[in-house]
């Protein structure tokens, strides 16, 4: 059983958005956790399935905070400000947790008070439950503001492996609910720039991938990211906040020119492209030439 009289160590968030068919397995997975000393609370983002059936059978044993939808950052801050515990835990209504995390990362917090936040590694699965591969981040060290600044993928799991410091998470007001993507890489950012990362080198969490994830919103990702590099570019030391900040500017670009490529959006991705030849041209030019020849010739990319 949860603490409910005292104040928790750990207050478990999940946002759940039209969930029903998910949530429950998620919900499940953090009952099952070794680590008891936790708090859990299910924001209904304004869901019009069945999802507050789903959870009204749990009854008393977690805390539903109902909004009206508002997204998953405006959710993930509502179950902020409902928490009393110590740390965050993140969990994403259709990924899941193995029975030690919690134990794993309080443990590491507890016992590394420089950390801001940790992560875990997690297993990749599709709908069928088959393995797509593991997403490794900052594994057995500690990483620094620059390091998650420049590796948006250093926070292996994403949201639904961190454990964080809830009085920091607060006093950086939380998730930024005005990006339109990226808003989870945008807090990592604000949280390591106040203190250390690390990601544990051992699975821990499940996340599922599916055609219709909020990750697959090409547009919506790219603007927040580069709204989200621009806007914490002061976080940065002084010495990496010109070639350095130019450089992971000019790759993000990249990043996304090479996927809009894919999509058939030729025009958008050299756009991009010759945005990062002007942004970086020492750092990023030899990859954004290489990346406008192979656009204009028609090349697999």
């Amino acid at each position: 059983m949860t603490r409910t009289t005292e104040t928790p160590t750990v207050s478990v968030i999940i946002p759940a958005w039209n969930a029903a068919w998910c949530v429950g397995r998620a919900i499940d997975s953090v009952f099952a956790q070794e680590y008891r000393d936790f708090e859990l609370i299910v924001v209904d983002d304004g869901s019009t399935d069945d999802t507050a059936a789903v959870l009204a059978t749990y009854a008393d044993r977690l805390q539903v905070v109902t909004k009206p939808n508002g997204g998953m950052s405006s959710a993930r801050n509502a179950g902020i400000r409902a928490a009393r515990g110590l740390y965050l835990a993140f969990l994403d209504a259709d990924d899941r947790w193995l029975p030690y995390k919690l134990a794993r990362q309080v443990a590491m917090l507890g016992s590394h008070p420089e950390l801001a936040f940790c992560a875990a590694v997690a297993t990749i699965e599709d709908l069928q439950g088959r393995t797509l591969g593991e997403w490794r981040g900052a594994q057995g060290r500690t990483a620094d503001v620059a390091e998650v600044f420049e590796n948006h993928t250093a926070v292996a799991g994403g949201a639904s492996a961190v454990l964080a410091r809830r009085d920091l998470v607060t006093r950086l007001g939380g998730f930024d609910e005005t990006l339109a993507g990226a808003e989870d890489t945008d807090l990592w950012i604000r949280l390591a720039a106040h203190g250390g990362f690390a990601c544990i080198d051992e699975p821990m969490v499940v996340v599922l991938r599916r055609p219709d994830s909020v990750s697959r919103n090409f547009e919506a990702m790219r603007r927040g990211a580069l709204t989200m590099i621009g806007k914490n570019r002061n976080l940065l030391p002084e010495e990496l906040r010109d070639a350095f900040w130019r450089k992971v500017y000019a790759g993000t670009l990249c990043d996304y020119a090479k996927w809009a490529y894919r999509d058939g959006r030729r025009g958008a991705a050299l756009r991009d492209v010759l945005t990062a030849l002007w942004v970086s041209p020492l750092e990023r030019g030899r990859l954004a030439i290489s990346l406008a020849l192979a656009m204009l010739t028609g090349q697999r990319i």
